[in-house]
């Protein structure tokens, strides 16, 4: 499958199967995050693989509905800025947006797989270094589920690229 097609088809999963994913597609959904471009080349993002069934509880303290602990495993994209590329003008810190970017392969990854996940950032950060052990200076950027969907996609609502998109300027 295309790029092109590959994005019409990724949407955000809120029912899953309990199927396990086979530990040859998570390989290689890691192995696109570890491909994915980051400032520098600094891989300043760390990922933790989460196996759901012994983890529930703990799992609804970091992001309560009941459709993020249904998949066999949730993924947790970390930054790490320490590790990361820091622009000299201004100090601006890249661990976030390399984190983003990490996500955003990870998704379409798992979408190429036959997988669906969806992105969270509505979790309780606190809650999340508790239940993962997140040191303070690394900071949890998203979540996912991944596993095999029990839904279908819905139409997607996007605005139109002439609202989106500036030529020349602002």
């Amino acid at each position: 499958m295309d790029l092109r097609e590959l994005v019409k088809k990724r949407y955000s999963v809120r029912a899953y199967k309990s199927d396990p994913v086979e530990d040859e597609k998570l390989a290689r959904i890691l192995e696109a995050a570890r491909l994915a471009p980051t400032a520098a080349n600094r891989q300043a993002f760390r990922i933790i693989v989460i196996r759901t069934p012994e983890r529930k509880t703990d799992l609804q303290r970091i992001y309560g509905r009941d459709w993020f602990v249904e998949a066999p495993l949730v993924l947790c994209v970390c930054a790490v800025p320490s590790e990361a590329w820091v622009r000299k003008a201004d100090g601006w810190n890249a661990a976030e947006v390399d984190a983003t970017i990490v996500m955003s392969h990870i998704v379409l990854a798992a979408a190429e797989e036959g997988l669906g996940t969806c992105w969270i950032a509505a979790f309780d950060p606190k809650a999340a270094r508790e239940v993962l052990g997140i040191p303070p200076e690394v900071i949890p950027s998203a979540f996912t589920p991944l596993g095999y969907a029990a839904d279908s996609a819905t139409p997607k609502k996007r605005l139109p690229l002439t609202d989106i998109v500036r030529r020349d300027r602002w």
